[in-house]
């Protein structure tokens, strides 16, 4: 831990859960990069996977940068371990403070193309898991520590879509979740805000096996020319979370390199 940056960003102390916290091997995923820069910012974490092995491995790098994390098996789509992953979280810390709603998949097609099995597939995984994450963690989170934030992580394909029309259309839904949890419970002192990367290059982005020229045109859609990484959108989970961002909420923070901001032919990407 970094007590000078733990100072500096409010987060000394205070307790987060991630959800899709591991990553394949040693790879840097989304929610693995949030939770070990949370981490080094003194927030103690509870890494959440659905494959404990993987949650435990994003624990044991914490543990080697001399953070304090734990792991916790849970299939966030279901109700009741959303409730065992939220009191797993209160009896190893005593207390709840952030919320890293990390969980999602991909899926390519139109409306004609698409299976419906799998269309309800995306909705349950992307959307309904920051549903019930989010119903247990913010009573936890009024109770013990009397406010909170969370971060809920969508993608640019909701902004602009590219022929993935289930996965743009939960991703939409996790804007509009997000607006609506940050109007309805801002009062109760509990931000809310969403994250939307662009094409980041991850383990689960690897494992699908994308070609060297689709990882290229990739790049080329930033108009930085350059990919962005798991760590990109750990930095900016973590300033949402912290108090630089106090005054911020309902927002969704753009991680893209800037390539919503210019046309490209349609891609086959997951982002």
């Amino acid at each position: 831990m970094n007590s000078e940056l733990a100072r500096d960003l409010g987060l000394g102390g205070k307790v987060a859960i991630v959800t899709g916290g591991g990553a394949a091997g040693d790879g840097i995923g989304n929610g693995r990069a949030a939770a070990m820069l949370l981490a080094r910012a003194g927030v103690r974490v509870l890494v959440v996977d659905r494959q404990l092995e993987l949650a435990r491995r994003t624990v044991e790098m914490i543990a080697g940068e001399g953070g304090d994390a734990a792991a916790c098996p849970a299939d966030v789509t279901d109700d009741a371990q959303c409730r065992t992953m939220v009191e797993t979280a209160l009896a190893r810390f005593g207390r709840l403070d952030l919320l890293d709603n990390n969980v999602g998949i991909a899926s390519k097609g139109s409306v004609v193309d698409e299976d419906p099995e799998v269309w309800r597939r995306v909705m349950q995984v992307n959307v309904d898991s920051m549903f019930l994450a989010s119903k247990h963690a913010i009573p936890a989170m009024i109770k013990t520590a009397g406010a909170g934030a969370i971060v809920n992580v969508a993608s640019i394909a909701a902004l602009r879509p590219r022929g993935m029309t289930a996965y743009s259309t939960s991703k939409g839904a996790v804007i509009a979740l997000t607006r609506a949890m940050a109007v309805d419970h801002g009062p109760q002192g509990i931000r809310v805000n969403c994250v939307a990367p662009g094409p980041v290059y991850t383990p689960m982005v690897a494992a699908e096996g994308m070609s060297p020229a689709a990882r290229e045109r990739r790049r080329q859609a930033s108009v930085l020319g350059m990919e962005g990484s798991g760590w990109d959108v750990g930095h900016a989970v973590r300033f949402l979370l912290s108090d630089h961002a106090r005054f911020i909420t309902g927002h969704t923070l753009v991680v893209d390199g800037g390539a919503t901001l210019i046309s490209r032919p349609r891609a086959t990407d997951t982002q």
